[in-house]
């Protein structure tokens, strides 16, 4: 497995990249990602998963976002994270999640963050496996949680 960033060779594989038909309420598409990569660019970290040849998933990153506009909080996460609706459960999302913590130690940083929409079939549990914890703040009706790296 191993990240690759966006390039005129893959981000049409990129933008045809799609999850579950009962998770799509879960998780943007990657074309919208992308927009806000471009809008965002000092912030996001877009790239694409790769398993071999063939591509798995995309995740995008977030660094050095001040937290509903407090200079003095800091964050850095996963923003967003989608793996091919036939590529689940295959160990993607967990190797894209700790690649995201890896970048975000390289950078300096010693907590990673991610919101989940809570409802029955989301990610709560897949997040929480993986040692993150809710803070108790919510974004958007999304619970906020953090992982010490």
């Amino acid at each position: 497995m191993r990240l690759e960033t966006i390039t005129p060779d893959n981000y049409e594989a990129a933008l045809g990249l799609s999850v579950r038909p009962d998770q799509e309420d879960l998780v943007a598409p990657v074309v919208k990602s992308l927009a806000e990569a471009y809008v965002f660019p000092e912030h996001a970290w877009p790239r694409v998963i790769y398993d071999g040849d063939r591509l798995v998933g995309f995740l995008m990153a977030f660094f050095d976002i001040a937290w509903n506009d407090r200079p003095d909080d800091v964050r850095a996460g996963l923003w967003r994270l989608n793996i091919a609706a036939d590529a689940q459960g295959r160990g993607y999302g967990r190797f894209a999640v700790d690649a995201v913590c890896a970048e975000i130690r390289a950078r300096g940083g010693d907590r990673a963050y991610v919101t989940w929409e809570p409802r029955p079939g989301g990610p709560e549990p897949f997040y929480l496996k993986l040692g993150f914890r809710p803070t108790g703040e919510r974004s958007g009706g999304q619970t906020v949680a953090v992982r010490d790296l």
